[in-house]
């Protein structure tokens, strides 16, 4: 797993989150980055993605550490896997690998630990303990999601109708690219943040752009307020 944070006080936050996780016998690799820093935990053998993520928010719920998207925070850790599951055809989010070269800035960021060099990371790392999935089960009994992080229920819509009155993503974003069914564009709220130099985390379906998700991890709520039209509560009208 691999939690990514790069927001100020990240590394105050990735650090205490090591320090925790230490006192569960979890040792955890903390790698920088290019605006912050990735805290890697390696397992023996592969473990449920639902096991690994029940683990971290509750972590970080423990330790008031803010989670992307969370009680509509446009800042926060990033929890690698980003799902529970997937289905056989699709593919999870991305993140660079441990000691990979930035596709961006072209460099190799290194784990705080061991000597900056190739050899002497890979060492670090092969002797970084590694949890089982025994134990991955025993940090995860009992352990509920917290509620702020629950996937919502899905709302079921109305056939999509161009002449109907509604907000329209399409209006409100930039050039859009055409790919594999959907529109790509730049996210608002990744924008509003300075992140999306490359203008491709936002999805909008061609079929129905009333359905977009930012590949980042923003919410909806996140990107409408980043529009300057956010969600409204419905009003309640009393006889």
């Amino acid at each position: 797993m691999a939690i990514d944070a790069d927001y100020e006080n990240a590394l105050e936050d990735l650090l205490k989150l090591q320090w925790e996780l230490r006192q569960d016998g979890v040792e955890a690799g903390l790698e920088r980055s290019r605006r912050g820093a990735h805290l890697w935990i390696f397992a023996d053998q592969p473990l449920l993605a639902q096991h690994c993520r029940l683990y971290i928010y509750n972590l970080a719920a423990r330790l008031k550490v803010p989670v992307k998207g969370g009680r509509g925070l446009a800042e926060g850790i990033e929890v690698f896997p980003r799902q529970d599951r997937l289905e056989a055809d699709e593919y999870g989010n991305a993140i660079r690998g441990p000691l990979g070269i930035h596709r961006a800035s072209g460099q190799r960021y290194w784990f705080y630990g061991a000597d900056y060099r190739f050899e002497a990371q890979l060492n670090y790392l092969e002797k970084l303990r590694k949890i089982t999935p025994r134990e991955m089960e025993r940090f995860v009994e009992g352990l509920e999601m917290p509620e702020e992080y629950r996937p919502k229920p899905k709302i079921e819509l109305p056939p999509y109708d161009p002449q109907r009155r509604e907000f329209r993503i399409l209006d409100h974003v930039g050039p859009v690219r055409r790919r594999a069914g959907n529109y790509w564009t730049r996210c608002p709220s990744c924008s509003q943040q300075g992140h999306d130099r490359s203008a491709d985390n936002l999805a909008i379906s061609v079929t129905d752009p009333r359905k977009y998700k930012c590949w980042a991890g923003c919410t909806k709520e996140m990107i409408r307020a980043a529009l300057g039209r956010p969600i409204g509560i419905p009003k309640v009208v009393t006889r």
